[in-house]
């Protein structure tokens, strides 16, 4: 059976590959909004399948790469303070701050936690009365629900010492900052198939008619990747600017209404710096006034930040798809997985690692062409 749906599979791959080649006529660069689908495309090589004509270029859905600079430090300065027990997922442990980052914090003594939901972090709060625990609730639209799911729980169980750092931003106006600056290299968009399988799509269409660009809804596999691809295509050579689902097995137009309830509920947008990128208008969420106690930048009232960017890394220019990660002179010599210099390099959605991970060295690379002729 494995073998009869690999089989399967390659067949529909080489299909989709000819069809492709068939349609290109000119150069065409085409973003995928999400680190996970810029991990896929360069795992199963679709980037070097695909005919030369056609430019992928890795777009800001790491929501390890894009959290601020300035809340690492504060996560960093809460995380030291006695009384606290910072929680995090794992990626975020190595992202670098300005001067140290969170895993070093935890070496000199601090007691940062890695938890696999939000709702472990309210568990720790609830064992612990009289810690400060803090969750470091990163992420977009797909991890807003359960982030906001962990400050009802706690506020239902009357759990007072438990509070998140909100880094949760939005992809629609990350978009619109892309196409609108003037340096924009974007002409098509991979929508990320998890974020619309909460938001749904709705609010794409007019993004695609203002900036005419089509974006198409895709998933994660190599097919629904190259299914998406061809269908951006199809539109870039027809002229037409409409948002697609390609990935209509789990995303529908309007989504998870119970989800996107959740979030009215405890959120309201927010202007958001985006590391590397800088200051992208409402594009991230904050919480309502009524959930304040539990809103640790409240709660702790850090202040006197002063961040410290790394002076060679050139992640933001690879978030906006301006850069590829093999293009940064520090790539692989001053900048590793175990000595990131910045973000992208450490998340396991981040384009850097992604890169190093899978080998796309400048040199390393044959001739884009002659590998889509193999197939």
């Amino acid at each position: 059976m494995r073998y009869t749906s690999e089989f399967r599979d390659k067949t529909l791959i080489q299909g989709i590959l000819k069809e492709i080649r068939r349609t290109v006529s000119q150069r065409w660069v085409i973003m995928e909004i999400c680190g996970g689908q810029t991990h896929a495309i360069l795992r199963y090589g679709l980037d070097q399948l695909l005919p030369p004509e056609v430019e992928l270029v890795h777009g800001p859905g790491c929501p390890v790469c894009v959290t601020p600079l300035e809340l690492v430090d504060k996560a960093i300065s809460i995380a030291t303070l006695p009384e606290v027990i910072f929680t995090s997922y794992g990626d975020m442990l190595r992202v670098p701050g300005s001067s140290q980052d969170l895993f070093s914090a935890r070496g000199a003594g601090a007691q940062v936690k890695v938890v696999y939901s939000p709702l472990d972090a309210v568990e720790i709060a609830k064992n612990n009365p009289d810690k400060q625990v803090v969750f470091f609730a990163i992420g977009f639209e797909t991890t807003a629900p359960a982030n906001v799911s962990s400050v009802l729980q706690a506020k239902a169980l009357g759990i007072k010492n438990y509070s998140i750092l909100s880094s949760m931003v939005r992809v629609p106006p990350a978009m619109h900052a892309i196409l609108g600056a003037p340096h924009n290299r974007v002409q098509g968009f991979l929508a990320a198939g998890h974020v619309c399988t909460v938001m749904g799509y709705w609010e794409y269409p007019p993004i695609a008619e203002q900036y005419h660009v089509p974006i198409t809804v895709t998933g994660f596999e190599p097919l629904d990747l190259l299914q998406g691809i061809y269908m951006t295509l199809q539109q870039l050579e027809a002229g037409q600017y409409q948002t697609q689902n390609a990935y209509t097995r789990a995303v529908t137009y309007e989504g998870n209404r119970s989800a996107q309830a959740l979030i009215t509920q405890t959120l309201e947008p927010c202007d958001r710096q985006w590391r590397g990128i800088g200051l992208i208008p409402m594009s991230g969420w904050k919480l309502r006034e009524e959930y304040r106690d539990f809103d640790a930048e409240h709660r702790f009232r850090v202040s006197h930040i002063q961040t410290k960017e790394s002076e060679v890394c050139i992640s933001g220019l690879i978030l906006q798809g301006i850069k590829k990660p093999n293009q940064c002179p520090a790539f692989r010599t001053l900048c590793t997985p175990e000595n990131p210099l910045g973000a992208t390099m450490v998340s396991s959605e981040g384009a850097c690692s992604a890169y190093f991970r899978y080998s796309r060295d400048q040199e390393d690379i044959q001739d884009h062409a002659t590998r889509s002729e193999r197939f």
